[in-house]
């Protein structure tokens, strides 16, 4: 039986790309593997720029590293999260669900605790390691925003706002001077910045309400209401701006706004909640 080589002339097979996470995917396949957007519905953009992040259909499934996710439900979406052996992903612990019995969880060390306390951000990470399944969820109504974070990029997010993020992702927090008492409802001195070296990495977020996307030309700049802000890739600068409004007879008062600075995403959502401490 004679055998017939490979063509090396023949065309390479065409992938869809995805409009979200840019993530090449199957011709055939009808949602993105990497970040479960739907690959056969077009995006919804504003006039001015805004996209909606996509919405995740019930039961959607995809892949980071050698692990899976699937979410469930549309108005308080659930990530179930099947951790394969060597991979972990970590959280804020009140926003775990439940887990395999099997499935080791322990604390993740983080500097300036008392910084934190104080900053009212979570005081305490938790780490589930494979291999097992373990789902989250947030007790409110509203998105859950998929972002693969491709090798080297840096990504900042408000506080309280990430639902889970895997193991090859460094976490830290910053904080933003002269925004305390303006971002987040007063108690925003700080953020959480998530960042990849070599590697991939998956990063879960919770938007109240529904959240948008901006993509920010170089020194193009928008101004955001503090409680809007949901995340934005680090290269975007936040600066304070403090419109002064008067009201004639009674004097006037100050409104504290951020302004944004591209280049960069910038996501906001239409729905904030205030949170105190955990």
């Amino acid at each position: 039986m004679s055998v017939i080589p490979p063509n090396p002339a023949a065309a390479p097979i065409e992938r869809l790309k995805c409009g979200w996470c840019q993530g090449l995917n199957l011709p055939t396949a009808l949602s993105c593997q990497f970040c479960g957007a739907p690959l056969n519905l077009k995006d919804v953009v504003s006039e001015s720029g805004w996209r909606e992040a996509p919405r995740l259909k019930d039961m959607v499934e995809f892949h980071f590293s050698k692990s899976t996710c699937q979410v469930e439900g549309e108005i308080v979406p659930v990530a179930e999260i099947n951790l394969a052996q060597g991979d972990s992903v970590y959280f804020e612990h009140h926003v775990m669900l439940w887990k395999d019995q099997n499935v080791p969880m322990q604390v993740m060390q983080l500097p300036g605790g008392m910084k934190r306390m104080l900053a009212g951000m979570p005081f305490i990470i938790s780490v589930a390691s494979g291999p097992g399944r373990v789902a989250f969820s947030r007790d409110a109504t509203g998105e859950l925003v998929v972002l693969p974070l491709h090798p080297g990029m840096e990504m900042d997010v408000r506080e309280h706002a990430f639902l889970l993020a895997s193991n090859n992702i460094a976490y830290s927090y910053l904080r933003i001077k002269g925004l305390r008492n303006i971002l987040f409802g007063g108690q925003g001195m700080f953020m959480d910045r998530f960042v990849t070296t070599n590697n991939s990495g998956l990063l879960l977020l919770h938007g109240y309400g529904n959240v948008f996307e901006r993509v920010l030309k170089p020194g193009e700049s928008i101004i955001i209401e503090p409680g809007a802000f949901l995340y934005k890739d680090s290269t975007v600068q936040m600066n304070v701006q403090m419109q002064q409004l008067t009201t004639g007879l009674f004097g006037g008062t100050a409104m504290s706004l951020a302004q944004m600075v591209g280049p960069g995403r910038v996501g906001i959502q239409s729905m904030y909640v205030h949170h105190s401490t955990d």
